[in-house]
C-alpha cells in the first residue's frame, strides 16, 4: 500500500506505474481515491470546527446559570445537543470515508524501481547472470518422480487415496534426504547470522491482508472453517506479522530471520506434464529468509538475499541463473523481484527454484511496522523476503544435477553430514 500523500501530491506518477504494470482498468481508482479523500478531509476538518464550538459555548452553560440566565443557558443546551448529533453524523461518516479509501488503496499497486523491466508477463522476464556451467549428460535422464521410485523414495497412488491430488508420501532415502536439505540450509543460513524461527502456521485475516494482495489471498490461502485463521503459503506471512502494531527501536535493526515451516497452497490453475510429481503441490516444506530493516538500506540487503540462494545451491553442485521480473509479473505490493532459477538437465532449461523480493515499505505500512528514528521521527520499515530453499521442488533439481548413469545420486560433501556420511544413494 503506497501513502496516499504521494496520490494527492503526482497522481500522474501512480498512474504511470500502474500502466507499467498492464493494469489499465485501475486508473479509475486513482481519481476515485482522490474524490473520495477530499471529502474525507472536509468531513474532518468539519467534525473538528464542530468540536471546537461544542467545547466554547458548552462552557458558557455554567456562567450562564449562575447569573440567572436560565433560558439563554438552556437555549445554548439545546446548540449543544444539535451539534452533539451532527457530530456522531460526521464520525460515522469519516469511519466509512476511511474504509472506502483503505479498500482502493489496498488494490493500487506498489511504485515500481526505476530499474525493472517492462513487460506484460513472466515471458518478458529478463536473465540476469548465470552461476555454474549447465551440463547435459550423455545418459537419458528419467522423469524426478521415475529417480524417487527407484529408490522406493516416493508413493503418489497412497497420497491420493488419503488426500487426493497435489500430495505424495516421500520414503527411505528421498524422505531422508529432504529432512537433510532442510537442515543444511537452516545452518547454512545460521552461518550467515540470520537468528532461525519456526513460526505459527496459522495466521488471523488481518495479518494476511497485511502481506499479500487480494488476488494473491484467493489464489493461495487455504482458509479454516469456522475460526478467523489462514493456513500459511509461505512463513514469510507469520514471520512479518510477528512485527504487526510495534514500533521498532532503530538500533536494533535490521532484523534478519531465517525460518522453517510447511506451507499451504491451493495452486489454482496448476496442470500440464511438468506439474505432475512433486513440481507443484499443495503441501511442501520450506526454509525463508526475512529482513526488516531501514529503507536506505534495503536494496543492500536485497542484494545479499538473493546471493544467499545462489550460494547454497552452488555448494550442492545445482548451476542456477537469476532472472529479473518485469513489471506485468510483480505481484502488486512488490517494488522489485528477482527469480533463482535451477538448472534441470532433463528438461535443458531453467526452473524457478526461489524468489527474492523487496516490498519497500507496503507491508509496513499496512501492518502497521514503524520504526522509531533517533530524531525521534517515526517512519515505516522495508521488508524483504527470499525462499532459501523448497524441497520437493528443490529436490527435482538435486536428483537431475547430481544423478549418475547407473541410477545412483551423489551427496555434495557438504551434504554428507546430514546423511548420515552417505556419499551416493544406491537403487533398490
Amino acid at each position: 500500500m503506497i501513502d496516499i500523500k504521494l496520490i494527492r501530491e503526482n497522481p500522474e506518477l501512480v498512474k504511470e506505474n500502474i500502466r507499467k504494470k498492464f493494469q489499465d482498468q485501475k486508473l479509475i481508482l486513482v481519481d476515485e481515491v482522490i474524490e473520495l479523500d477530499k471529502e474525507n478531509r472536509k468531513t474532518k476538518q468539519e467534525a473538528e470546527d464542530l468540536r471546537a464550538e461544542k467545547n466554547k459555548i458548552s462552557k458558557m452553560i455554567g456562567g450562564l446559570m449562575a447569573q440567572g440566565k436560565k433560558e439563554e443557558a438552556e437555549n445554548i443546551k439545546k446548540r449543544v445537543t444539535e451539534a452533539a448529533g451532527r457530530l456522531q453524523e460526521l464520525e460515522e461518516k469519516e469511519v466509512e470515508l476511511a474504509k472506502k479509501i483503505k479498500e482502493i488503496m489496498m488494490v493500487i499497486p506498489n511504485i515500481i524501481d526505476p530499474s525493472v523491466p517492462i513487460g506484460k508477463d513472466d515471458s518478458e522476464n529478463v536473465e540476469v547472470e548465470r552461476f555454474g556451467e549447465p551440463v547435459i549428460p550423455d545418459f537419458e535422464i528419467p522423469y524426478h518422480t521415475d529417480i524417487m521410485e527407484s529408490f522406493h523414495g516416493i508413493d503418489l497412488d497412497s497420497a491420493r487415496r488419503v488426500a487426493g491430488n497435489g500430495f505424495y508420501y516421500l520414503m527411505g532415502d528421498i524422505a531422508r534426504l529432504h529432512s537433510a536439505v532442510i537442515s543444511y540450509a537452516r545452518d547454512f543460513m545460521i552461518n550467515r547470522g540470520f537468528t532461525y524461527c519456526v513460526p505459527p502456521f496459522m495466521i488471523r485475516s488481518n495479518v494476511v491482508t497485511g502481506v499479500m494482495s487480494f488476488a494473491e489471498m484467493e489464489s493461495m490461502m487455504y482458509k479454516i472453517e469456522g475460526e478467523d485463521l489462514y493456513l500459511i503459503g509461505t512463513s514469510e506471512h507469520s514471520m512479518i506479522g510477528k512485527f504487526i502494531d510495534q514500533i521498532l527501536d532503530e538500533d536494533k535493526l535490521p532484523y534478519t530471520l531465517t525460518s522453517y515451516s510447511p506451507c499451504f497452497r491451493k495452486e489454482k490453475g496448476a496442470h500440464g506434464i511438468e506439474e505432475r510429481g512433486v513440481y507443484r503441490i499443495h503441501q511442501f516444506e520450506k526454509q525463508e529468509m526475512v529482513v526488516v530493516c531501514k529503507p536506505e538500506e534495503s536494496n543492500m540487503w536485497y542484494d545479499k538475499l538473493w546471493q544467499n540462494t545462489v550460494d547454497l545451491f552452488r555448494s550442492l553442485d545445482i548451476p542456477v541463473r537469476t532472472l529479473e521480473c518485469c513489471s506485468g509479473d510483480l505481484a502488486d505490493l512488490k517494488v522489485k523481484s528477482v527469480d533463482v532459477e535451477a538448472w534441470s538437465p532433463r528438461q535443458k532449461k531453467y526452473f524457478e527454484v526461489g524468489s527474492c523480493s523487496n516490498l519497500g515499505d507496503a507491508q509496513a505500512r499496512r501492518l502497521q511496522i514503524r520504526v522509531n528514528g533517533k530524531d525521534g521521527k517515526k517512519y515505516f520499515a522495508h521488508t524483504l523476503n527470499n525462499t532459501v530453499v523448497a524441497p520437493p521442488r528443490m529436490l527435482i533439481a538435486f536428483l537431475e544435477n547430481n544423478l549418475n548413469a547407473d541410477g545412483s545420486v551423489n551427496i555434495p560433501e557438504v551434504l554428507q553430514p546430514y546423511m548420515g556420511g552417505m556419499k551416493k544413494i544406491e537403487k533398490k
